[in-house]
Protein backbone atom coordinates (compact mmCIF):
# COMPACT_ATOMS: atom_id res chain seq x y z
CA UNK A 1 0.00 0.00 0.00
CA UNK A 2 1.10 3.50 -1.04
CA UNK A 3 2.30 5.73 1.95
CA UNK A 4 1.80 8.70 0.27
CA UNK A 5 -2.31 9.68 0.68
CA UNK A 6 -4.28 10.65 -2.06
CA UNK A 7 -3.70 14.09 -4.32
CA UNK A 8 -7.58 15.25 -3.02
CA UNK A 9 -7.08 14.27 0.75
CA UNK A 10 -3.40 15.98 0.50
CA UNK A 11 -5.07 19.07 -1.13
CA UNK A 12 -8.51 19.25 0.54
CA UNK A 13 -8.04 17.48 3.78
CA UNK A 14 -11.41 16.98 3.83
CA UNK A 15 -12.22 14.31 7.17
CA UNK A 16 -16.14 14.15 7.01
CA UNK A 17 -19.58 16.06 6.15
CA UNK A 18 -22.11 16.11 8.79
CA UNK A 19 -25.35 18.47 9.98
CA UNK A 20 -23.88 20.92 6.77
CA UNK A 21 -20.63 21.67 8.31
CA UNK A 22 -17.40 19.91 6.47
CA UNK A 23 -14.24 19.15 8.86
CA UNK A 24 -10.99 19.51 7.17
CA UNK A 25 -9.16 17.86 10.27
CA UNK A 26 -7.05 20.36 13.03
CA UNK A 27 -10.81 21.80 14.21
CA UNK A 28 -11.23 23.28 11.03
CA UNK A 29 -14.81 23.42 9.48
CA UNK A 30 -16.09 24.88 7.04
CA UNK A 31 -20.25 25.49 5.74
CA UNK A 32 -21.34 26.63 2.65
CA UNK A 33 -23.61 29.07 1.65
CA UNK A 34 -25.19 29.48 -2.13
CA UNK A 35 -25.70 32.94 -2.98
CA UNK A 36 -28.46 34.39 -5.35
CA UNK A 37 -27.79 37.20 -7.80
CA UNK A 38 -29.99 40.56 -8.73
CA UNK A 39 -29.90 42.09 -12.06
CA UNK A 40 -27.63 45.47 -11.16
CA UNK A 41 -27.94 46.72 -15.26
CA UNK A 42 -31.88 46.48 -14.83
CA UNK A 43 -32.06 48.27 -11.82
CA UNK A 44 -32.86 52.08 -11.17
CA UNK A 45 -30.32 54.76 -9.80
CA UNK A 46 -31.48 54.49 -6.67
CA UNK A 47 -31.94 50.74 -6.19
CA UNK A 48 -28.39 50.59 -7.62
CA UNK A 49 -27.29 52.93 -5.13
CA UNK A 50 -29.26 50.87 -2.17
CA UNK A 51 -27.34 47.30 -3.63
CA UNK A 52 -24.20 48.66 -3.82
CA UNK A 53 -24.31 50.13 0.22
CA UNK A 54 -25.96 47.40 1.37
CA UNK A 55 -22.92 45.00 -0.67
CA UNK A 56 -20.11 47.67 1.14
CA UNK A 57 -22.18 47.23 4.63
CA UNK A 58 -21.32 43.38 4.44
CA UNK A 59 -17.97 43.50 3.06
CA UNK A 60 -16.85 46.59 6.07
CA UNK A 61 -18.79 44.25 8.88
CA UNK A 62 -16.99 40.77 8.13
CA UNK A 63 -15.52 39.72 10.81
CA UNK A 64 -14.28 36.82 9.65
CA UNK A 65 -12.21 35.75 6.02
CA UNK A 66 -14.79 34.16 3.83
CA UNK A 67 -14.09 32.27 0.21
CA UNK A 68 -16.16 33.19 -2.70
CA UNK A 69 -16.50 30.60 -5.27
CA UNK A 70 -18.16 30.99 -8.80
CA UNK A 71 -19.18 28.03 -10.98
CA UNK A 72 -19.48 28.60 -14.81
CA UNK A 73 -21.71 25.83 -16.26
CA UNK A 74 -22.67 25.17 -19.26
CA UNK A 75 -26.87 25.77 -19.50
CA UNK A 76 -29.43 22.75 -19.52
CA UNK A 77 -32.88 23.65 -20.96
CA UNK A 78 -33.85 20.31 -21.56
CA UNK A 79 -35.76 20.36 -18.06
CA UNK A 80 -37.14 24.15 -18.13
CA UNK A 81 -38.29 23.54 -21.92
CA UNK A 82 -40.31 20.26 -21.18
CA UNK A 83 -41.76 21.94 -18.13
CA UNK A 84 -42.93 24.92 -20.45
CA UNK A 85 -44.31 22.89 -23.17
CA UNK A 86 -46.32 21.04 -20.18
CA UNK A 87 -48.27 23.94 -19.11
CA UNK A 88 -48.80 25.57 -22.43
CA UNK A 89 -51.19 22.99 -22.72
CA UNK A 90 -53.48 23.81 -20.16
CA UNK A 91 -53.29 27.88 -21.14
CA UNK A 92 -55.63 29.76 -23.42
CA UNK A 93 -54.97 29.22 -27.01
CA UNK A 94 -52.96 32.97 -27.34
CA UNK A 95 -51.10 32.50 -24.44
CA UNK A 96 -50.39 28.87 -25.43
CA UNK A 97 -49.06 30.18 -28.90
CA UNK A 98 -47.13 32.60 -27.08
CA UNK A 99 -45.44 29.80 -24.67
CA UNK A 100 -44.72 27.69 -27.60
CA UNK A 101 -42.68 30.33 -29.59
CA UNK A 102 -40.80 30.99 -27.00
CA UNK A 103 -39.74 27.87 -26.15
CA UNK A 104 -39.16 27.14 -29.91
CA UNK A 105 -37.19 30.15 -29.44
CA UNK A 106 -34.91 29.19 -26.91
CA UNK A 107 -34.45 25.85 -28.42
CA UNK A 108 -33.26 27.26 -31.55
CA UNK A 109 -31.07 29.45 -29.28
CA UNK A 110 -29.42 26.56 -27.37
CA UNK A 111 -28.60 24.75 -30.43
CA UNK A 112 -26.60 27.72 -32.21
CA UNK A 113 -24.99 29.05 -28.93
CA UNK A 114 -23.56 27.22 -25.98
CA UNK A 115 -25.71 29.07 -22.67
CA UNK A 116 -24.02 29.33 -20.21
CA UNK A 117 -24.96 30.26 -16.38
CA UNK A 118 -23.16 31.58 -13.10
CA UNK A 119 -23.30 29.84 -9.56
CA UNK A 120 -22.49 31.48 -6.51
CA UNK A 121 -21.11 30.43 -3.55
CA UNK A 122 -19.34 31.39 -0.42
CA UNK A 123 -17.58 29.18 2.15
CA UNK A 124 -17.59 30.76 6.01
CA UNK A 125 -14.97 29.15 8.29
CA UNK A 126 -14.76 28.35 11.81
CA UNK A 127 -12.05 26.73 13.79
CA UNK A 128 -11.72 25.66 17.19
CA UNK A 129 -8.38 25.36 19.32
CA UNK A 130 -5.92 22.52 18.85
CA UNK A 131 -7.96 19.55 19.27
CA UNK A 132 -5.28 17.52 19.37
CA UNK A 133 -3.73 19.11 21.86
CA UNK A 134 -7.21 19.90 23.73
CA UNK A 135 -7.73 16.17 24.05
CA UNK A 136 -5.46 15.01 26.13
CA UNK A 137 -6.25 17.47 29.13
CA UNK A 138 -9.68 17.81 28.75
CA UNK A 139 -10.34 15.11 27.46
CA UNK A 140 -13.46 13.56 25.12
CA UNK A 141 -16.03 15.81 26.79
CA UNK A 142 -14.48 18.97 26.12
CA UNK A 143 -13.45 18.25 22.54
CA UNK A 144 -17.03 18.08 21.88
CA UNK A 145 -18.00 20.84 23.59
CA UNK A 146 -15.76 22.56 21.41
CA UNK A 147 -17.23 21.02 18.01
CA UNK A 148 -20.25 21.98 19.71
CA UNK A 149 -19.41 25.80 20.08
CA UNK A 150 -17.86 25.96 16.51
CA UNK A 151 -21.12 24.63 14.71
CA UNK A 152 -23.04 27.36 16.78
CA UNK A 153 -20.74 29.75 15.69
CA UNK A 154 -20.90 28.50 12.05
CA UNK A 155 -24.68 29.00 12.41
CA UNK A 156 -24.51 32.18 13.50
CA UNK A 157 -22.04 33.58 10.79
CA UNK A 158 -24.17 31.56 7.92
CA UNK A 159 -27.50 33.74 9.32
CA UNK A 160 -25.32 36.61 9.85
CA UNK A 161 -24.16 36.57 6.33
CA UNK A 162 -27.87 35.79 5.15
CA UNK A 163 -29.21 38.61 6.96
CA UNK A 164 -26.99 41.15 5.72
CA UNK A 165 -26.72 40.19 2.03
CA UNK A 166 -30.60 40.05 2.27
CA UNK A 167 -30.62 43.90 2.75
CA UNK A 168 -29.34 43.70 -1.03
CA UNK A 169 -31.74 41.80 -2.00
CA UNK A 170 -29.56 38.92 -2.83
CA UNK A 171 -30.99 35.68 -1.69
CA UNK A 172 -28.95 33.18 0.64
CA UNK A 173 -29.17 29.53 1.11
CA UNK A 174 -26.90 27.12 3.31
CA UNK A 175 -26.20 23.97 1.87
CA UNK A 176 -27.32 20.75 3.43
CA UNK A 177 -24.54 17.84 3.76
CA UNK A 178 -25.85 16.11 0.60
CA UNK A 179 -25.34 19.35 -1.25
CA UNK A 180 -21.69 19.91 -0.12
CA UNK A 181 -21.00 16.06 -1.03
CA UNK A 182 -22.28 16.86 -3.96
CA UNK A 183 -20.26 20.45 -4.80
CA UNK A 184 -17.12 18.86 -4.07
CA UNK A 185 -17.99 15.77 -6.12
CA UNK A 186 -18.66 17.98 -9.65
CA UNK A 187 -15.61 19.72 -8.69
CA UNK A 188 -13.09 17.00 -8.25
CA UNK A 189 -14.95 14.98 -10.93
CA UNK A 190 -16.83 17.15 -13.59
CA UNK A 191 -16.77 14.39 -16.32
CA UNK A 192 -17.37 11.82 -14.12
CA UNK A 193 -20.55 13.76 -12.36
CA UNK A 194 -21.64 14.13 -16.09
CA UNK A 195 -22.57 10.59 -15.51
CA UNK A 196 -22.77 9.10 -12.63
CA UNK A 197 -24.93 11.18 -10.14
CA UNK A 198 -24.35 10.77 -6.51
CA UNK A 199 -27.43 9.64 -4.71
CA UNK A 200 -29.70 11.22 -2.27
CA UNK A 201 -28.02 10.47 1.06
CA UNK A 202 -24.62 10.00 1.90
CA UNK A 203 -24.61 7.21 4.01
CA UNK A 204 -25.62 5.72 0.74
CA UNK A 205 -21.74 6.21 -0.51
CA UNK A 206 -20.55 5.12 2.95
CA UNK A 207 -21.38 1.32 3.27
CA UNK A 208 -19.51 -1.75 1.75
CA UNK A 209 -20.19 -2.41 -1.70
CA UNK A 210 -18.50 -5.71 -1.06
CA UNK A 211 -18.33 -7.57 2.28
CA UNK A 212 -16.07 -10.34 2.81
CA UNK A 213 -16.24 -12.60 5.67
CA UNK A 214 -13.60 -15.15 6.66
Amino acid sequence: MSRHPGLQMAHLRLESIEDGVASLGDGQYRAVLEVGSVNFALQGETEQEATTAGFAAFLNGLTFPVQVLVRVLPLDLAAHLADLEGRARSLPDKLADLALDHATFLRRLAGSRTLLERRFYLVVPAQTEAMSQRRFTLGRRGADGDLAATRKQLTFRCEEVARQLGRCGIMVRRMSSVQLAQLLYVCWCPELARVQRLGRAIADHQTLVVDSKA
